[in-house]
């Protein structure tokens, strides 16, 4: 269930997804808010930095655990521009995050709702609430945007 603030979290979360796309990164915005404040923020780097698990999510939900000087997140909401892959989805389970809100849907790599339902796995100790398609249409062309530009570049 969407709540009055998911708006004005996904609104940052897509600030963020900019800054790594004017950096070459695709654009991927995450926050943590814990008791209504946003304690971590990060955008996709996996080219900058270079790493494979420089996903918004994972730099995240580090630097919140860093913040809050715990491993268990619960209490904590993550917002992200896209709905997180299997690697984020299940570091999501790990860290006990209690909401995930999530903007566009990803068909070729979602772990929530797409491809694979990590987040809903009753086989697994924890389940965090989901909510999808929070300013979906904006997230989405954000992502649309830059990846067609990629490829007007390769032409």
């Amino acid at each position: 269930m969407i709540n009055a603030q998911d708006d004005v979290y996904m609104r940052r979360a897509l600030e963020l997804a900019g800054q790594a796309a004017l950096k070459g990164e695709v654009p991927v915005g995450a926050l943590i808010v814990f008791e209504n404040q946003i304690i971590s923020e990060a955008y996709n780097e996996r080219e900058t930095r270079p790493s494979a698990l420089a996903h918004a999510e994972l730099s995240v939900l580090e630097a919140a655990c860093e913040r809050l000087q715990r491993w268990r997140l619960t209490g904590c909401t993550l917002y992200v521009t896209l709905e997180p892959c299997v690697m984020c989805a299940g570091a999501l389970v790990q860290a006990r995050v209690d909401r995930v809100v999530y903007g566009a849907r990803d068909p070729k790599a979602g772990a929530v709702e797409s491809l694979y339902q990590v987040l809903g796995d009753a086989r697994l100790n924890h389940r965090p609430q989901v909510t999808s398609g929070v300013l979906g249409p904006e997230c989405g062309q954000i992502l649309s945007a830059f990846f067609q530009a990629r490829r007007k570049d390769k032409v």
